[in-house]
């Protein structure tokens, strides 16, 4: 048997995992979405779109997407202007430590969600890191609130996707001709115009791809806005728990996840056609 005919008997193991780990599961979300909840509180099996219909017709589930993609934005932009020239100095130095800068930037991706969050509350809390700096300097005279509350959400889901996007934006600058810029340089262009005319216009494709994987990254994320928002900041991954936990309403909680599963999808694909346009 040629290598060729070999490799669909290959991906047979890849294909039958992943439909077990993804394909059948979303299947359940989806046949779930369509029972009732009974007057009692109980799942009802039914083939109905009345769950669906009451939940979006609830104004909380909109206020729910638009919290989502609010926070999403903001976190993928201060991640996005932080990753960016960071990335670019790594692809660009010659450094022998050139590696280990690599490690350092993409550690935090190695450390669990739930230690990085109680890093954010001993560096941001009211008697943390950053209120005991600004006190001992007379700056301020009370603590700045800057945990359990969208600030601190936003501070902490930054910094968690970024080690992602600087993998992105690493893996996209291989669309940087060098010499396009040398040629710049050569025909007078000072550092600032170069950067501006050549090397910005040609990191745009990398730069969606690792806008879109942060923007998705955040709208997903659970462990940030929980714990750092302290139950004061509301998003969809934090209503999909709780209602499949605390009020233990699966059908409402199926139909926030295949929902929150197509707006990420949704997103992929525009930020794979924006960056393909951008190549163009």
């Amino acid at each position: 048997m040629t290598g060729a005919r070999r490799l669909p008997l290959l991906l047979v193991p890849a294909g039958l995992f992943v439909l077990a780990i993804y394909a059948w599961p979303t299947l359940l979300l989806l046949r779930n979405g369509f029972n009732e909840v009974g007057p009692t509180g109980a799942m009802v099996e039914a083939w109905s779109l009345k769950t669906a219909a009451d939940t979006f017709a609830d104004g909380f589930t909109f206020e729910l997407t638009l919290n989502s993609l609010q926070l999403s934005l903001s976190a993928t932009a201060i991640a996005l202007a932080l990753s960016y020239p960071l990335s670019l100095f790594l692809f660009r130095t010659k450094s022998r430590f050139r590696g280990l800068l690599a490690v350092i930037a993409i550690m935090p991706m190695l450390i669990s969600g739930v230690v990085r969050v109680f890093g954010w509350l001993a560096i941001l809390g009211d008697r943390g890191l950053v209120n005991g700096l600004l006190q001992s300097l007379g700056l301020i005279s009370a603590p700045l609130r800057l945990v359990f509350n969208w600030t601190g959400v936003t501070i902490g889901l930054a910094e968690s996707i970024m080690p992602y996007m600087i993998l992105a934006l690493l893996a996209g600058f291989g669309q940087l001709d060098r010499t396009l810029e040398e040629a710049a340089r050569s025909l007078g262009a000072s550092p600032r115009r170069t950067f501006w005319r050549v090397t910005l216009p040609l990191s745009l494709p990398a730069l969606a791809l690792a806008a879109g994987l942060g923007f998705i990254l955040s709208m997903s994320a659970y462990i940030t806005p929980k714990l750092l928002g302290g139950g004061r900041v509301f998003v969809l991954a934090t209503e999909i728990f709780e209602q499949a936990t605390t009020n233990t309403n699966w059908p409402v909680a199926a139909v926030l996840a295949i929902y929150t599963l197509g707006l990420l999808l949704l997103l992929l694909v525009l930020s794979n056609l924006l960056a393909r346009g951008l190549r163009r």
